[in-house]
């Protein structure tokens, strides 16, 4: 189990519809490779992560919402950007 902390930033989970389940909203425009999807849990964006070449995933969090799960298989876990740590 993923020690988790309270955070803040819970409050801005909402129920979300996969804006892009192919993968990466912004790689999928820009024809660019990623390596792991992250799920925005406020709006649904699919970014790539800190892994992938442009790191879509932490973009969006720090301009608009700042928690996301894993959205590769058998994964569950989420992670809040501005504090760094798995909620």
């Amino acid at each position: 189990m993923i020690p988790t902390i309270h955070d803040p930033h819970l409050v801005q989970i909402r129920p979300v519809r996969v804006r892009t389940p192919q993968g990466c909203e912004e790689c999928l425009s820009l024809g660019t490779p990623w390596v792991h999807l992250r799920l925005c849990l406020t709006c649904g964006h699919v970014g790539c992560c800190d892994s992938s070449p442009l790191r879509h995933a932490r973009a969006h969090a720090t301009e608009l919402h700042p928690i996301v799960r894993s959205l590769e298989p058998g994964e569950d876990w989420r992670w809040c950007y501005p504090h760094e740590a798995f909620v």
